[in-house]
C-alpha cells in the first residue's frame, strides 16, 4: 500500500527541530564510545520516503543536533517503501544496519521473532523518557510488543474511516447523513450496504476500497466477525467473517464496490471520488490530500466504519515504529533520539500541517483544531479503540501481502468464492503451521 505508507510518512514531519531552542540535553550521554572525527557520537537512522520527505528529515536532524551537540544524526533513506525492509534485513543479517530504523506494520512482527530489536520498557518508563508507555494506546502497538515486552513505538498513525460524498449520496437519492447516523447510534452495516445500493443503481460506485487489512479486516469486524482467534486465522470459517467477505466478493463483481488498486492511474480511486463517481472511499486522513487538489472540501466528511448494532467496532489503524537496534554501540543516545521523536512535542511538532493523526495521547489538536472535516474527530475515536494488524499475521514474514494477493483473486473473479476461503485457510495453515 504505498500511498497509505508514503503519506504516513510525509506526516513525520519536520519541526521538531524547533525543539533545538528548549535546551542543551546533551550533557552526559554515554554510549558506546564517541566514533566522529569531531568526537560526537554518530547515530545512523533510516526510514523509507520520497526525495521531499528527506528534505523534511534535514530540517529535523538539524534541530536535533542543535538540541544536543553531542550527537551527529546520519540518515540514510530509502526511497522505495518495497525495498526498504530486504535491505535492512539484509544489513541486520550482516550487522550493519543502522542504530535505530522506521519499521513498518507489516513486518514489525518479524524482526521481534527474530530478536533483532532491543526492548525498550525498561528506558520507556524511566526518568530520561519523553515518551512514557502509558501514552500510547495499546491497540496500535500491533506487533511492536511481544510477551508483554515492547520492541519499537509508534511514530504516528493514520485511522481507516469512510469518507462519504455528500453529493453522490444525494445524486442516489440518499438523504440520511452517515455521520449524523454514527452519532444518534444508527450506523448499522445494514444501511451502510442500502446506501450502496442506492449508488451502484444510480451509477455510482458505491464504495472504493484499497486491498489491505485495514478496509478487509475493518468490513470483517463491521459484520461481527473475527480474523485470528487464540492464534488461529479463522476468517474463511467464521460464519460472520465469511458473509463479509462475501459481501465484499459479491460487491467487486457487481461493481457496487471498486478496488483502488485496479483502477488505472488516470482514473485513480482520488479521481473517481472527486469526480463524484462514487459515495464512500476507504481510507486515512491523507485522503484531505487528494480532495484540496480538485474537491470541493465542503462536500465531504467522514465516519467509521459501521457495525451491525450501531454501537462502535474496532477500526484497523496504519501504523509505523521506530525502533532501536539491539546491537548498536550507542544505545542511551539511541534512546534519546527515539523519545524525542515520538515524544508528544515531537508529534506536534513534527506532524503539524501534515496528513497523519498522532500516535501519543495529548496532541489530539492536530487533527481536531482545524474542524476539517467537521467529523475530524472520527479520525481519534478511530485510533483510540482501534488495532493495528494483528500480531500472529505480521510475525509471519509476507503473510499479509500472501492474504491480500489471494484476496484479490477472490475479489477479481480469478478464484470462486468457496474454493477461494478454502485455499486461503490452506495458504495461512502452510504459512503458520496447521491449526491446533
Amino acid at each position: 500500500m504505498p500511498v497509505k505508507r508514503r503519506t504516513v510518512l510525509v506526516a513525520v514531519a519536520a519541526a521538531l527541530s524547533l525543539s533545538a531552542c528548549s535546551g542543551s540535553g546533551g550533557a552526559g550521554l554515554a554510549g558506546g564510545g564517541n566514533d566522529g572525527k569531531d568526537g560526537k557520537v554518530v547515530l545512523r537512522w533510516s526510514t523509507w520516503g520520497s526525495a521531499e520527505d528527506m528534505a523534511v528529515f534535514k530540517a529535523f536532524t538539524d534541530g536535533f543536533a542543535k538540541k544536543y551537540p553531542d550527537i551527529t544524526l546520519k540518515l540514510e533513506p530509502v526511497a522505495s517503501y518495497e525495498d526498504y525492509h530486504p535491505k535492512l534485513i539484509t544489513q541486520l543479517t550482516s550487522k550493519t544496519a543502522p542504530d535505530v530504523f522506521y519499521v513498518g506494520d507489516d513486518h514489525i512482527g518479524k524482526l521481534v521473532a527474530d530478536g533483532v530489536l532491543a526492548p525498550l520498557d525498561e528506558q520507556l518508563a524511566g526518568p530520561s523518557s519523553k515518551s512514557r508507555p502509558a501514552d500510547f494506546f495499546e491497540g496500535i502497538y500491533g506487533g511492536a510488543k511481544k510477551a508483554g515486552v515492547t520492541y519499537g513505538v509508534p511514530n504516528d498513525t493514520n485511522p481507516e474511516v469512510l469518507w462519504f460524498d455528500k453529493k453522490a449520496l444525494a445524486a442516489a437519492g440518499i438523504t440520511e447523513d452517515p455521520a449524523a447516523l454514527n452519532e444518534s447510534g444508527r450506523w448499522t452495516m445494514a444501511a451502510y450496504l442500502e446506501m450502496n445500493a442506492k449508488l451502484k443503481a444510480a451509477g455510482r460506485y458505491g464504495s472504493i476500497f484499497w486491498n489491505w487489512y485495514g478496509a478487509n479486516y475493518s468490513m470483517v469486524n463491521g459484520f461481527g466477525g473475527k480474523v485470528w482467534q487464540n492464534g488461529d486465522f479463522v476468517a474463511p470459517s467464521d460464519p460472520k467473517a465469511r458473509a463479509a467477505l462475501k459481501t465484499l466478493a459479491d460487491g467487486y463483481r457487481d461493481k457496487t464496490f471498486a478496488s483502488a488498486d485496479l483502477l488505472p492511474e488516470g482514473n485513480s480511486a482520488a479521481t473517481q471520488f472527486i469526480k463524484h463517481k462514487a459515495g464512500f472511499y476507504a481510507g486515512g486522513r491523507w485522503v484531505i490530500e487528494s480532495i484540496k487538489k480538485g474537491g470541493d472540501l465542503d462536500n465531504y466528511d467522514i465516519v467509521p466504519f459501521p457495525s451491525e448494532s450501531g454501537q462502535p467496532i474496532r477500526g484497523a489503524v496504519a501504523a509505523s515504529y521506530l525502533t532501536i537496534n539491539k546491537d548498536t554501540p550507542h544505545l542511551k543516545e539511541a534512546f534519546t533520539f527515539l523519545s524525542e521523536f515520538v515524544s508528544k512535542e515531537g508529534q506536534q511538532l513534527r506532524l503539524k500541517g501534515g496528513s497523519a493523526v498522532p500516535s501519543i495521547k495529548g496532541a489530539e489538536g492536530l487533527v481536531t483544531d482545524g474542524n476539517y472535516p467537521a467529523h475530524a474527530r472520527t479520525f481519534i475515536d478511530v485510533r483510540d479503540k482501534g488495532f493495528a494488524n494483528y500480531p500472529d499475521e505480521v510475525a509471519v514474514p509476507g503473510l499479509t501481502k500472501a492474504v491480500n494477493d489471494h484476496l484479490m483473486k477472490i475479489w477479481e473473479g480469478k478464484l470462486g468464492f468457496d474454493e477461494g476461503m478454502t485455499e486461503l485457510q490452506s495458504l495461512v495453515d502452510g504459512m503458520t503451521g496447521p491449526r491446533g
